[in-house]
């Protein structure tokens, strides 16, 4: 390859740099800060493509995003002295570039660091001055609404804007929450016990009246039954007193032949009697009158 070539090929290679260097690009999720022998001048550039010294400039690009500080759980005592332990995240993100890296260096993990210890003072101021019931359950919005803007002004010398805060969870410590517990099931098996004992009561009571019910219905269906089969035996005897009353004599033979079925109603009954016995009649006639 001649001089030339290698010439001409060098500065083309230097172009390709100084061009490269004299430029830069914004995307709408970032800010950039451009400096110059490591002083801020400027910041904010809006979405494009812009333009710096090479070599000289240099440009530190940082989030634009709404941010997530997703905390470790973290304990707080409340007004009774009562640990708790609760669960929250914070929404965050620049809102001054020039402040935001002045106060961090422009490194997320810094702000978020400092921004965790923020909002856990916020959290202990407020959950010392309440109890365990307003915080679990009856004022926990007060309490992040409170948060938020006490914690918004404190913020702003780090360059960050609060977006939101909340609390996921709020929690009794496990031996706390293990005593609530089984004070609980306790007051559930005592309230069941108590219930099964008046359903048992009432239970008692209604079979008690169901059985008085059932006597009571069967001596009147008896009673009416007695009554009934009474009336039918009188007026049996009755009609059986009117058609015998016509022939005494086919009576008395009728009579007899029933003592007879009954008498030898089986093959083995046997009785001894006189032949001139009333029982033997009708026999010694022969036939009925």
């Amino acid at each position: 390859m001649k001089n030339s070539q290698v010439f001409w090929l060098a500065i083309a290679v230097l172009a390709v740099f100084l061009i490269s260097g004299s430029c830069f690009i914004v995307d709408q999720r970032e800010r950039v800060v451009l400096f110059q022998f490591g002083e801020i001048q400027g910041t904010d550039y809006s979405p494009g493509l812009h333009f710096k010294l090479p070599v000289v400039q240099s440009v530190l690009r940082l989030d634009n995003r709404v941010l997530t500080l997703d905390n470790q759980t973290e304990n707080f005592l409340t007004v009774e002295k009562k640990n708790v332990e609760v669960d929250y995240f914070v929404k965050w993100r620049i809102a001054d570039t020039t402040t935001y890296y002045r106060a961090t260096g422009g490194q997320d993990i810094v702000a978020m660091d400092r921004l965790s210890g923020i909002i856990n003072r916020g959290l202990r101021d407020q959950f010392g001055s309440r109890t365990v019931q307003q915080v679990v359950s009856g004022e926990r919005d007060e309490i992040l609404q409170s948060l938020q803007k006490g914690a918004s002004e404190r913020v702003r010398d780090l360059g960050i804007e609060l977006v939101d805060v909340r609390v996921k969870r709020v929690d009794l410590p496990k031996e706390v929450s293990d005593s609530v517990y089984e004070r609980m099931r306790a007051e559930r098996t005592r309230t069941a016990s108590d219930l099964r004992a008046r359903g048992a009561e009432e239970a008692e009571k209604i079979k008690a009246e169901a059985d008085r019910e059932a006597q009571i219905t069967i001596a009147n269906a008896y009673r009416d039954a007695e009554k009934l089969r009474g009336e039918g035996d009188a007026k049996a005897s009755e009609i059986y007193a009117a058609a015998y009353g016509q022939d005494q004599e086919f009576y008395n033979f009728y009579r007899s032949l029933e003592v007879y079925r009954e008498a030898f109603g089986k093959k083995q009954d046997v009785m001894v009697l006189q032949p001139d016995s009333e029982l033997f009649k009708y026999f010694r006639k022969g036939s009925a009158p």
